[in-house]
């Protein structure tokens, strides 16, 4: 069945927006800022995995643990240089901040390796499988396999252990978190981290699926990541995993119908119908807020 075929595919490219819209969600969580330099921290992570695998003879998942590894330190880095002297200026400020260091971040891989493409090695055998009249190849099963797991560690990790719960805490009351004792600061910079490293995994993912690398690769799935976000409810974790899901399957079904120009158009018309009818989300409550 072709129509399980597109499922399947429309569940993995999900799964990786999925993966990059929980960086956004987590630090949008915690302090109100959309980060839209982690596009190209999953740039970076692609890259990372392409050298592990092409230059050092890496398999697979010593490559994505050495790229998620590398990411988190750069999250956390691009938090303590950038954003931590903005936690109290004006939310445009930040943001302005945040479009600065997604810039320097571009430019600077340009600078040091060129803007030419590079094709990511092979290094997943790519079997298909007969289900159900429909061929799924091994790779998509792989990559579907590997962002569940993630997703499920990330969940442990929030609400199972002694960071995740000083992350909700702060989320919910940063000075509050802060009288009973808790490092809000170092809270912020592990939620970077964990987030950084979802998008170093996402990044190596993607360079395995689709081949094709370069340094302003983290632009469109950046944006369209944010707008799984804003989709399943900024802020809030199931919500940016949902969300992920169903941008990936709405722009494989575009694609399915013979409107594959129209898929990117398509996650921003998503967007715009979300902010009109329902700003807060799927997932999200309406609050008041005063600007």
């Amino acid at each position: 069945m072709e129509w399980i075929q597109q499922i399947i595919n429309g569940i993995s490219l999900g799964s990786i927006y999925a993966l990059i819209a929980l960086g956004y969600t987590m630090v949008y969580g915690i302090i109100k800022l959309i980060n839209f330099a982690h596009g190209d921290v999953f740039m970076v992570g692609a890259f990372i995995g392409f050298y592990a695998i092409a230059g050092w003879g890496l398999g697979f998942f010593p490559a994505l643990l050495l790229s998620m590894a590398v990411c988190a330190i750069l999250g956390v880095l691009i938090e303590r240089i950038a954003y931590k002297r903005l936690r109290n200026a004006t939310r445009i400020a930040a943001l302005i901040t945040a479009i600065g260091v997604s810039l320097l971040i571009e430019y600077t891989v340009i600078y040091l390796r060129g803007a030419q493409p590079e094709a990511y090695p092979t290094v997943l055998s790519n079997k298909t499988f007969n289900f159900l009249g429909a061929q799924i190849s091994s790779q998509s099963i792989l990559i579907l396999s590997v962002s569940i797991i993630l997703m499920i560690i990330l969940q442990f990790i929030v609400h199972r252990t002694k960071i995740g719960k000083a992350m909700r805490a702060v989320s919910h009351d940063a000075e509050a978190a802060r009288l009973m004792g808790i490092n809000v600061d170092n809270t912020i910079s592990a939620t970077f981290a964990i987030g950084s490293a979802l998008a170093g995994a996402a990044g190596v993912i993607f360079g395995i699926y689709y081949t094709k690398i370069e340094p302003l690769m983290g632009i469109i799935p950046g944006l369209k990541a944010f707008v799984a976000a804003v989709l399943g409810g900024i802020g809030i974790i199931p919500g940016a995993m949902v969300g992920g899901l169903v941008l990936g399957l709405v722009e494989t079904i575009v694609s399915a119908f013979g409107y594959s120009l129209w898929r990117d158009a398509a996650a921003f018309i998503i967007l715009i119908l979300i902010l009109i009818f329902r700003p807060s989300g799927i997932f999200g409550k309406n609050m008041r807020e005063k600007v």
